[in-house]
């Protein structure tokens, strides 16, 4: 009741403070005359949180080892690719189209030294996984690591979507992810050779979200299946992990969820740290929880947003946006409300 009474003195707080102020719009727009006193949009946060490019791991992390990447070939999963590589890993990515897989694997062995692999595979379909699988064996044999990045995702209002679409992303994400895990799992099983496999997901896997519904979905269900593999499978030698992102601009993602760069600014604007991610520090990440340095971390969704989801979690946070000049009126509101 405390907690209600609060938030109702804050709203006439601020509708006394609009009226006081002549302000005409949301806290982020607060005027008093032509000057305007939003902090908002200043982004000074990050210049004290500039991304870091370099490979953070000592060299050879990986050497000896092999990693399968699947969406290895475009975005976050060539920056992973490109990562492990230079660690020293012996790559195989894997996706739908082969002649960019076939680009992407030539571009990092000729950058990295090492040899990387394009493996065609249709995450959807068990059989298609079953020969990628076996063509992996072939070519470098079972892996040390297994990073199921691949995704598929669009925005679109919830009514206006088909079975069709529905079942187009949940069967990339969820069944992708769960065919990949179980096939090379079971052989892992089998051969009694361990593995550390991760799953990027996203931070709205945890909350939810409007207009993007099939992803929130089946992304959930990716958490909750990597969740109960590190509780049932690391007896067998295989931990599992998952990193939810924030958002990255990448091409392929952006194009089909802000397509006409609208929302970028509106993003940046409510991560704390002022900025957007990069594909090299989620890659500097997918290193370390794939390493033998991250040994003891099994089950864990590590959130990689620089504090959108908090932010956004928090009753009152958007009174970042509150000026000095207008904390100063409202302490004086606030005064006036003492005893009431």
């Amino acid at each position: 009741m405390a907690a209600l009474r609060s938030v109702k003195v804050m709203n006439v707080l601020f509708a006394d403070a609009r009226r006081t102020v002549g302000m005409f719009s949301p806290i982020r727009n607060f005027r008093t005359g032509v000057k305007i006193l939003s902090q908002s949009g200043d982004h000074q946060a990050a210049s004290f949180f500039k991304p870091v490019e370099e490979i953070m791991l000592p060299p050879n992390t990986f050497k000896n080892k092999v990693a399968f990447i699947t969406g290895g070939g475009t975005g976050l999963g060539k920056r992973m690719t490109k990562t492990l590589s230079s660690l020293g890993a012996q790559c195989v990515i894997a996706s739908r189209k082969i002649d960019v897989l076939q680009n992407s694997a030539e571009e990092i062995s000729q950058e990295t030294g090492n040899k990387v692999h394009a493996v065609q595979c249709d995450v959807r379909d068990p059989a298609s996984v079953q020969a990628a699988v076996d063509e992996l064996i072939r070519v470098a044999g079972l892996p040390d690591v297994v990073v199921n990045n691949a995704a598929g995702n669009f925005i679109s209002p919830t009514e206006a979507l088909s079975p069709n679409a529905w079942r187009t992303i949940t069967d990339i994400v969820l069944n992708g992810t769960a065919y990949v895990t179980l096939d090379i799992g079971k052989r892992l099983i089998k051969e009694k050779k361990g593995a550390a496999f991760l799953a990027i997901t996203t931070i709205y896997a945890e909350s939810g979200s409007g207009f993007v519904v099939p992803s929130a979905s089946a992304k959930a269900g990716v958490d909750a299946l990597c969740k109960s593999l590190a509780g049932e499978w690391g007896r067998y030698g295989m931990r599992f992990n998952v990193i939810q992102p924030g958002p990255i601009k990448t091409k392929g993602a952006f194009s089909r969820l802000d397509p006409t760069g609208t929302f970028e600014k509106t993003m940046t604007d409510r991560i704390p740290v002022g900025r957007l991610g990069t594909s090299a520090e989620i890659a500097n990440l997918v290193a370390y929880l794939c390493s033998d340095y991250a040994s003891w971390v099994n089950g864990a969704v590590i959130r990689m947003d620089g504090g959108e989801y908090v932010f956004m979690a928090g009753e009152f946070n958007n009174l970042v946006k509150v000026t000095k000049e207008q904390w100063t009126l409202m302490e004086s509101l606030i005064r006036q409300t003492k005893g009431s």
